[in-house]
């Protein structure tokens, strides 16, 4: 694997190094040797997979509010998709900043995102599936989200119209004071824990 650091403080591209002869091609999706040289530890405790038929499809911005630590490993698997980013950590040199992040299936490459970093993406493509591996397990009560739209951060997604859910499309507005009021109560919940 190949590592590129992002603007987005702790983030990075991960590219496959990828062995190809006759046979094919032959490459390590992940290693936690390699990633603990680079990051903290990020042990992978689930993995899913997002099949989406249609170009447009939009999913997040989503995150998970503490005590989850889930950092994610994000790969295109099929089809191409424009990742994006957003720093959610007030404690963070890019805190309120965003990065977009283009994947494609033939490369096999990826997106490593901190806890902490909500992302979503839309796809470039029809037939595109994407590979989640994350450091911690799913708590429905934990998910949360911000607007895919949202002026406060000018994110410019490549498609009109998305193909969305209707949870994600309703997701708020950011406001910063109540954010950071949420993320303080959910930090000194995990602290009395």
């Amino acid at each position: 694997m190949r590592f590129e650091a992002l603007e987005i403080f702790g983030a990075m591209r991960v590219q496959l190094a990828a062995h190809v002869d006759a046979r094919g091609l032959f490459g390590r999706l992940y290693c936690a040797q390699e990633f603990r040289e680079l990051t903290q530890p990020f042990q992978v405790v689930q993995a899913s997979l997002s099949v989406n038929p249609q170009a447009g499809t939009l999913r997040g911005l989503h995150f998970q509010w503490p005590p989850s630590r889930e950092d994610k490993l994000v790969r295109c698997l099929r089809g191409r998709l424009m990742d994006v980013l957003l720093d959610l950590r007030p404690d963070s040199p890019s805190y309120l900043h965003h990065q977009p992040v283009v994947l494609a299936g033939e490369a096999r490459d990826g997106v490593y995102i901190p806890h902490g970093v909500a992302h979503g993406f839309q796809t470039l493509e029809d037939a595109t599936e994407v590979l989640y591996m994350m450091s911690d397990y799913y708590v429905p009560e934990l998910q949360a989200g911000v607007r895919w739209d949202d002026p406060a951060f000018g994110i410019r997604w490549p498609l009109a119209a998305p193909v969305m859910n209707d949870r994600d499309r309703e997701l708020p507005l950011f406001d910063r004071q109540t954010f950071e009021r949420e993320l303080a109560i959910h930090r000194g919940a995990q602290a009395r824990a």
